[in-house]
């Protein structure tokens, strides 16, 4: 029943709003977007990069395009784990290590839906005109990341702790729910953005890992 569900939010907010409620809500796709695509096209190479010391790039790209585009189209990890299964196994790595984490990492990934909390939330902070200061923000990515841990496994997981992260700042929960119904407006690019950056940073950090297990033991 969700297209049903979903259509009704939609026409509520635009009977309310108007039609420029788009052009907010494209701001929120696009800053949510871009802060995924910050962090899996800088911070995973970056942490790749200082445990491995060459270009995690080759590695990336190979993962976005062969797990990452699936991932994209399923919007589910766990029906992308036979893909990155193979993926794995095309890229040489230990099987004992990959069969273990790959599906593990489709129900605990944090990577997208971490982002996703966490924008959420200081939107609506930002909204309400709750004044956030630098550690406080810190602090939410911090309490984001732990939280998302679990949520890549449920449809929508990331949003419905929206309003955990949002009662950080002391904003009611109704009003917390109404971020929760945006996103599931935007949540058809938003939900697969976040599906693809999560299948696709388990296959690439299972084989950082798999890399620097045997650089250490060659060296």
């Amino acid at each position: 029943m969700a297209p049903f569900g979903i259509m009704g939010l939609v026409f509520a907010a635009v009977s309310e709003s108007g039609l420029e409620i788009f052009t907010t809500y494209g701001q929120l796709l696009m800053l949510l977007v871009g802060c995924m695509m910050v962090s899996s096209l800088v911070f995973n190479p970056l942490i790749a990069f200082l445990l491995l010391r060459r270009n995690p790039y080759p590695l990336l790209f190979t993962c976005l395009h062969s797990s990452g585009l699936s991932a994209f189209f399923t919007r589910s990890s766990a029906a992308n784990i036979p893909i990155n299964m193979t993926l794995c196994q095309r890229l040489g790595l230990d099987e004992h290590f990959y069969s273990v984490s790959i599906p593990l990492g489709a129900t605990i990934n944090m990577n997208g839906a971490a982002v996703t909390i966490t924008v959420m939330s200081l939107a609506v902070a930002h909204t309400v005109g709750v004044e956030v200061s630098v550690p406080s923000a810190l602090m939410l990515c911090a309490v984001s990341t732990l939280g998302a841990c679990g949520s890549s496994g449920v449809a929508g997981g990331s949003l419905l702790l929206v309003p955990m992260a949002c009662s950080f700042f002391g904003i009611p929960t109704d009003v917390a729910m109404q971020a929760v119904a945006v996103g599931f407006i935007i949540g058809v690019v938003q939900d697969s953005v976040e599906t693809a950056f999560n299948s696709s940073a388990d296959v690439f950090f299972t084989a950082t890992a798999d890399y620097y297990e045997r650089k250490r033991l060659n060296a």
